[in-house]
């Protein structure tokens, strides 16, 4: 298996060098990266520019979230251009800048969850909501949403220093398939994403349940249950494309001894529409869906031009 693995991923790398679409590939996927990095790095700018958004709740955990798909994406650059480049990485330079990846995915996926409950008690519990996430207990909740990321980059660490002698190489394509070639990693993958996508997926459906109860009986303030509602809508949508995600490996498996060349291309399709483009377009479609934080934000995108409107925050809006 180990052999049958090595082949197969050295076969990758000779097709990704004979591809002659890999410069136009290159410029499709590294554009809209470096656009909407840019994008982020407003976004997180605008965030440090207003006190009351370092202060509230929602606003703390979507810097988190612009936090960690920046760095997620930013990290995608680098190794798709060192792979179509051709670049060989030292292997503990690879092997950190792929559990570092792991991580902030499965980070990335539950601060949906924390995101989604904060609009519950926003709604459903709005006389505590105050108490309940306060700055200090927002931050705990994703420090430990961060542990619970870290625990199978770890343990995927663990196993490449104790048991997996797989890989002798000092240099290497830097990949997943190239680096965990043993089976251990793939079930771990798959165990925690998919232990990690049902526990954030039952945590939106009843937040967005219950949010939807309270918008039918509630006597008052129903436009912002429903705004609420909708942002949790987004968020379940969120987790949707990230969980299809896990179907590119499938993919990849299913072509790959049908057509090597179609292989590539499918891949690359799967890895920009189901990985990239979702890390891009859900912050910015969270952010201005946020009437005092795209104002703002059109502000300084746009380097001080237009107006600004006063910053005025609701916290069951």
């Amino acid at each position: 298996m180990s052999n049958f693995n090595e082949s197969k991923s050295n076969l990758t790398q000779t097709l990704l060098v004979l591809d002659q679409d890999a410069p136009m590939k290159a410029f499709l996927f590294v554009t809209p990266c470096v656009i909407f990095l840019y994008v982020n790095g407003v976004m997180i700018f605008t965030l440090r520019k207003k006190t009351v958004f370092q202060e509230t709740s929602r606003y703390i955990l979507f810097g988190h979230m612009l936090w960690v798909d920046t760095l997620n994406l930013l990290m995608s650059v680098v190794l798709y251009i060192c792979g179509v480049s051709r670049i060989l990485i030292t292997k503990n330079i690879c092997l950190v800048l792929l559990i570092a990846a792991t991580a902030f995915f499965q980070v990335s996926t539950l601060n949906l969850a924390l995101m989604s409950l904060e609009r519950y008690v926003a709604i459903c519990i709005p006389l505590r909501h105050a108490e309940i996430t306060n700055l200090e207990r927002t931050h705990i909740a994703f420090g430990v949403v961060c542990m619970m990321g870290l625990i199978q980059s770890l343990s995927e660490l663990i196993i490449f220093y104790s048991i997996d002698s797989t890989n002798t190489a000092m240099n290497l394509f830097c990949s997943r398939t190239t680096l965990f070639r043993l089976q251990i990693y793939k079930k771990l993958d798959i165990a925690f994403t998919c232990m990690f996508f049902v526990l954030v997926c039952s945590v939106i459906i009843f937040t967005y349940a219950s949010i939807a109860a309270v918008a039918k009986t509630a006597s008052s303030d129903k436009l912002s249950a429903k705004k609420a509602n909708k942002t949790v809508l987004l968020h379940l949508i969120q987790l949707g494309l990230g969980a299809s995600s896990i179907l590119v490996g499938v993919i990849q498996e299913a072509i790959y001894v049908y057509d090597y060349m179609t292989s590539l291309n499918v891949m690359y399709f799967c890895f920009v529409v189901f990985i990239i483009f979702p890390k891009c377009l859900s912050p910015l479609i969270y952010g201005m869906r946020d009437q005092a934080f795209s104002s703002l934000f059109k502000y300084y995108f746009t380097f001080g031009k237009g107006k600004v409107k006063p910053v005025i925050i609701k916290q069951n809006v």
